[in-house]
């Protein structure tokens, strides 16, 4: 297992990960808390795509104590975006819905740069507002929602990211980061900027605002370092809640892929390429034959339709057991399975691309 915020691979293990990053599991005690104020839990809580926290109670208290946080996450430029990539910010769009915050999100076009040898600053700039349309048509709020590219909002950015940097040791870097002698400069100089939207809404109001960050777990390093250097500049440390990674479509190890294209259903995608890639590359915990898989049964924690059904596109729990039931005593063919997820899957991606054309960018960027 390798999880770093720049790469993922191998068998997952989420309990060793929450050790090892010194994170909290959410347990029902925490759920129950959120329900009070939400009135429902995201099927992402309930399935616990959204597994571990870092500070909610607190978070909890504040808000309870008319302290209303804000809400804060970010997106990696890349050429085209998939399914994984929106996971975080469909949570995200819920909190916002349900506690009625602003939102602030940071393109990290500089850090895309930085790590990958064959773009270039132009390129990932281009990428960055092309995955902003993808973002927006989520469904966030004009007005509430704020979305920077970090070379845009530069000036503002590194004026603050100065504060951070100060605090950066070198030997942090190395620890949190694995940075190496042949990585160069940038890569550590971007952790200061990653953690400014941590705390510029504070700067600005003149007063401490919590902070709740909604992230995938390998990118919880960068804001292990942020928690870390904040109170040293009169901040709050970030609370933020983590999440799974999507698996790939064929098999369950490491995420889902921009860079290997039969591993991953992008946004753009259509309806016969959506099929194709299912029914040709998704993982199967069904048996070889229909005859031993009508005897014997299909597994379904290790198949990839099912899995991406419970994780995302059947919110029903009723309909969600009747599937895995059915599947597991062999009644449901793996063939019939793949068919309800490309049903389900092709009718998100339709309305997500219809949404996207409606997006009027303008209304959400900050650019200095």
């Amino acid at each position: 297992m390798k999880v770093t915020p720049w790469e993922v691979s191998g068998q997952i293990d989420y309990d060793k990960l929450i050790k090892e990053f010194g994170v909290e599991k959410i347990d029902d005690k925490l759920l129950s808390r959120i329900k009070k104020h939400t009135g429902d839990l995201h099927v992402f809580l309930r399935r616990k795509l959204f597994f571990a926290h870092r500070d909610m109670n607190w978070l909890l208290d504040e808000y309870e104590r008319g302290n209303k946080f804000y809400l804060y996450t970010g997106r990696g430029p890349s050429e085209g975006m998939h399914l994984g990539h929106l996971i975080p910010f469909m949570f995200t769009k819920w909190l916002q819905d349900k506690f009625d915050v602003p939102l602030y999100i940071q393109l990290t076009d500089d850090e895309k740069f930085l790590v990958k040898d064959k773009l270039t600053l132009k390129d990932t700039h281009r990428m960055a507002y092309e995955n902003a349309l993808d973002v927006v048509a989520v469904g966030f709020k004009p007005g509430k929602t704020f979305i920077f590219s970090d070379l845009d909002y530069s000036k503002t950015l590194y004026n603050n990211a100065l504060l951070v940097a100060k605090k950066l040791n070198l030997s942090t870097a190395k620890a949190v980061f694995g940075i190496t002698n042949e990585d160069n400069v940038g890569k550590i100089f971007f952790a200061s900027m990653q953690s400014v939207p941590a705390f510029l809404p504070s700067i600005e109001a003149g007063r401490n605002i919590p902070c709740l960050i909604p992230h995938g777990i390998d990118q919880d390093p960068y804001f292990r370092v942020t928690r870390d250097i904040l109170p040293k500049l009169g901040f709050y440390k970030p609370a933020s809640i983590q999440s799974q990674f999507l698996p790939p479509l064929t098999g369950v190890e490491g995420k889902m892929s921009a860079s290997q294209h039969e591993s991953a259903i992008y946004l753009t995608d259509d309806e016969k390429i959506v099929a194709n890639k299912i029914r040709k590359y998704a993982f199967s915990g069904g048996q070889p034959t229909i005859q031993e898989h009508r005897e014997k049964g299909g597994n379904p924690d290790i198949d990839v339709s099912f899995i991406w059904l419970k994780m995302i596109f059947e919110e029903s729990d009723e309909k969600l057991k009747k599937i895995h039931d059915d599947y597991k005593s062999g009644k449901m063919l793996t063939s019939e399975l793949k068919e309800i997820l490309i049903e389900k899957i092709n009718k998100f991606l339709i309305e997500h691309r219809k949404n996207r054309e409606k997006v009027k960018l303008d209304k959400f960027l900050l650019k200095d």
